[in-house]
C-alpha cells in the first residue's frame, strides 16, 4: 500500500469526514450523494502517497469538490425530468447546533453554475482564501473572485436579515403543526406573511403539488384542502427540529410517509413553507 496501511488511511480520513460530508452536502443538495462522494475520496486517499501530503485536510477538500464539480453535470440533467418541485434533501438537526447554509440559500444556489456554486461556498462560507479556492477548482484567483462576486449577487436576497431566535422558532413550528393538524385556519391564517410560498416535494413518488402555491390566499386554499386529510386520517408529529437551517417539524403522515416540514420565518410570520414527500429522500430521516 502506497505510502502506508489501509489502517493508517482511515486514521487519517475519519475525522476530517464530517467536514467533508459537510462540503458535499451543500454543494449536491444531497445526503447519499455527499456520502457517496467522500466514500470515492477515501477511496482515492488509500491509493494517495500521503507522506508527499502536507495538509490532507486541504487535499481532500479539494478532491471532494472536484467529484461534486463532475457530480452536478449529471444531477442537472436529472433535475431536468423531476416531477413537481425539487428540494434539497432535509438535513435535520438539533435545537442546539447552528446551520451555516439554510434553506432558502439552497435553493438559491440551484440557480448557479458548478463553479459558481463551489467558489461561493468554499469562500463566504467555508471562509477559505481565494488561493486555495483557486487551487480547489483550478481557476486563477482573479477568476474566483468573479465567479464568488456573480453568485453573491444571485443569492443575496436568499440570505436571511436576521436569524431568528430558535426557542421562538421551534414555538412558531410547534402552533404551525396544531392549527394546520386541527384545522384552525384562523390561527394558520394569522402566522402566515402576505407573500408566502408553499413547496412539496414528492419526486412522483408520493402525493405533492405539482407547483409552488404563492400568497396567502393560495397558500390558505391549500391548507383548507390537506385539513380535511388531516382530520379524516390523521398526523402524528414525531418531533420539531432544525430542518437545513429553519425551524420545523418531523411527522407521519396517514399513508405512512415520514415528512419533514421546514418554515422560513422573518419578522414572526411564516414567509414560506417547505415540505419534503419524497421517500428516497427521507431514508436518513429514518
Amino acid at each position: 500500500m502506497i505510502g502506508g496501511t489501509q489502517m493508517d488511511a482511515a486514521d487519517s480520513f475519519d475525522p476530517l469526514r464530517p467536514r467533508l460530508i459537510r462540503v458535499a452536502y451543500r454543494m449536491l443538495g444531497s445526503v447519499a450523494d455527499a456520502e457517496d462522494v467522500v466514500q470515492d475520496a477515501f477511496i482515492r486517499w488509500m491509493g494517495t502517497d500521503r507522506s508527499e501530503i502536507r495538509e490532507p485536510e486541504a487535499f481532500l477538500r479539494r478532491t471532494v469538490t472536484r467529484l461534486c464539480l463532475d457530480q452536478l453535470k449529471s444531477a442537472r440533467v436529472r433535475r431536468e425530468t423531476y416531477v413537481g418541485p425539487w428540494l434539497p434533501e432535509p438535513l435535520v438537526e438539533d435545537e442546539e447546533d447552528t446551520e451555516d447554509v439554510a434553506l432558502p440559500l439552497m435553493l438559491a444556489l440551484e440557480r448557479l453554475s458548478p463553479l459558481e456554486r463551489a467558489a461561493f461556498l468554499l469562500h463566504d462560507v467555508f471562509g477559505l482564501g481565494f488561493e486555495e479556492v483557486a487551487a480547489t477548482v483550478g481557476r486563477d484567483a482573479a477568476a474566483c473572485r468573479q465567479l464568488a462576486a456573480r453568485a453573491r449577487t444571485h443569492v443575496r436576497d436568499a440570505r436571511p436579515r436576521y436569524q431568528i431566535e430558535k426557542q421562538r422558532g421551534m414555538e412558531i413550528a410547534s402552533a404551525f403543526f396544531a392549527a394546520s393538524r386541527s384545522g384552525d385556519m384562523g390561527a394558520l391564517g394569522a402566522m402566515l406573511a402576505a407573500d408566502v410560498s408553499f413547496h412539496s416535494d414528492g419526486g412522483g413518488k408520493r402525493p405533492a403539488a405539482i407547483r409552488p402555491a404563492i400568497g396567502h390566499g393560495q397558500v390558505m386554499q391549500v391548507h383548507k384542502a390537506l385539513a380535511v386529510l388531516f382530520g379524516k386520517y390523521g398526523s402524528t408529529l414525531l418531533r420539531t427540529c432544525i430542518i437545513n437551517g429553519l425551524p420545523g417539524f418531523v411527522t407521519r403522515e396517514a399513508d405512512g410517509v415520514v415528512q419533514t416540514t421546514a418554515l422560513d420565518i422573518e419578522d414572526g410570520k411564516v414567509r414560506a413553507i417547505y415540505i419534503m414527500r419524497n421517500p428516497d429522500k427521507l431514508r436518513h430521516v429514518h
